[in-house]
């Protein structure tokens, strides 16, 4: 019997391959035709492997209690390449559960009902918005992973165009700079080709043309010299923070906006992506995407402060250790991170707290906040100690956080995970904002404890093209529409 059981698992696996390689030239045909791009739960299917596609089904049972196979989204994904679809995002993965819950059989007639607002919409040449020109000002840690998202989401419509970088130093380090774009240590290998061209000093990843520009400051460049115009400049320096700093940028030719990857000191506006992106106006010429750690708390602060009320709160951050610190001791300007950061937990300061008011004013003086950095390279935790205005318990709370983190417009931002043996590797390259550990919440009466895993690198620069999408020409509609 045994035997027999092993065959018939085995047999089923081999089944769900063949179909998950099947499926990946129809989600590409659907992502490079169309511009739609598919997902499961907010997990992507696009230049996914048949293990990855099959691993994001099986995501679909632990976090929505619904056992979903891809037997069951195949005649979904077949259906949506039929019906000339307008650009979007769309999750499969909650089509497919309504589908399976509706007792339903028309596959076509399902979609169309569910998607009428992008059925037959499709513009040959339509991808969803003007292209955007967009430059990276500096080439480190949020540079790097920044530019293997835009060239990774550059497949679909060439929207968002990474036309630029911009680094001080030697004119002949381009090798090197390719060299660590090609190979990361945390984030593994660039996924695709990376050719340099020394005599025009410029990269080319996957097909894309990126100039190397050398500059010591941002006044002196000229962007439309090498065809770029209009630009949204990304400064990943963190030398300037202030609107009188970053204004250098605009001074350039061929900028029309710049972001910081930084928290924004004075009246510049501080956009959590999915709180506040909603304040973003045309007339905002330079804005911040705050930090990844208030990238990380506010939406679940918003959950909390949305459903029960927040009287106070403290958030300890326990961070991976960042290039500001030293390997070994060494003279450095701030309290103890001269210390070696890979030999010692470091007690630090964290402008998250005061930070997240900017984001949400609703919490203005409401929160305090500490940090620890720790000898490790890459994902980090947030620790919120909140007292609330109503009631509630550790279930009921997680209930509430799972369903944001699956149906409410915050999806991309909450992420959720219900596991006792989940560690920080685990959460690398992770795309939410912020991922909710249910088995450490800790709820009673009107006092929570709440531990929301981050990676400070990939995650938050996801965050930081959502926001270059909001500040662009580029608009994608997201379906099915979120229930808050």
């Amino acid at each position: 019997m045994s035997e027999i059981q092993s065959d018939t698992h085995f047999q089923r696996w081999q089944e769900s391959e063949a179909l998950a390689e099947e499926m990946i030239p129809l989600l590409g045909r659907l992502y490079r035709h169309y511009n739609v791009i598919p997902s499961l739960f907010g997990r992507s299917l696009i230049n996914r492997s048949v293990i990855r596609i099959l691993k994001n089904h099986r995501y679909v049972l632990k976090a929505e209690g619904t056992e979903l196979s891809v037997s069951d989204t195949m005649p979904l994904v077949r259906a949506l390449v039929e019906l000339e679809l307008a650009p979007a995002h769309i999750d499969l993965g909650r089509l497919a559960v309504a589908f399976k819950r509706s007792g339903r059989s028309d596959v076509d007639a399902f979609l169309r009902e569910q998607l009428a607002e992008i059925v037959g919409g499709h513009r040959p040449g339509g991808h969803g918005g003007e292209p955007q020109d967009v430059v990276l000002y500096g080439f480190g840690r949020i540079g790097r992973i920044l530019a293997r998202i835009l060239i990774e989401k550059a497949g679909g419509g060439n929207l968002l165009r990474l036309r630029a970088i911009v680094v001080r130093g030697a004119q002949d380090d381009l090798e090197k700079r390719a060299s660590l774009l090609r190979r990361d240590s945390v984030h593994g290998p660039f996924s695709g080709s990376i050719v340099v061209d020394h005599e025009r000093s410029a990269i080319i990843a996957n097909g894309h043309y990126i100039q190397v520009i050398h500059a010591d400051s941002p006044r002196e460049i000229d962007y439309t010299a090498y065809g770029i115009d209009q630009a949204i400049v990304v400064d990943n320096t963190g030398k300037w923070r202030d609107e009188a700093g970053l204004s250098q940028h605009l001074e350039a030719k061929g900028v029309a906006r710049v972001l910081l990857t930084a928290p924004g000191k004075g009246s510049l506006k501080n956009i959590v992506c999915g709180v506040n992106d909603a304040t973003i106006e045309e007339g905002d010429r330079i804005l911040s995407a705050a930090s990844c750690t208030t990238n990380a708390i506010v939406p679940v602060l918003k959950a909390m402060n949305d459903e029960f009320g927040i009287i106070h709160g403290h958030v300890e951050t326990v961070h991976s250790y960042t290039n500001d610190q030293n390997l070994i001791d060494n003279y450095h300007k701030g309290d103890r991170r001269g210390r070696s950061a890979p030999l010692n937990m470091v007690i630090t300061e964290t402008g998250a707290a005061k930070a997240a008011a900017k984001a949400l004013p609703v919490l203005a003086g409401k929160l305090t906040g500490n940090a620890i950095r720790v000898p490790t390279p890459n994902v980090s935790l947030a620790i919120l100690n909140l007292q609330l205005e109503r009631p509630t318990d550790s279930q009921s709370l997680n209930a509430y956080l799972r369903r944001m983190a699956l149906y409410s417009s915050m999806h991309k931002q909450i992420d959720y995970v219900d596991s006792s043996e989940v560690v920080s590797s685990d959460f690398v390259g992770n795309r939410h904002a912020g991922v909710v550990d249910a088995r450490a919440t800790i709820a009673e009466d009107r006092s929570a404890v709440l531990y929301v895993w981050y990676d400070n690198e990939f995650g938050y620069s996801c965050q930081v093209v959502r926001i270059l999408q909001k500040m662009s020409r580029v608009h994608f509609l997201y379906l099915p529409r979120a229930e808050a």
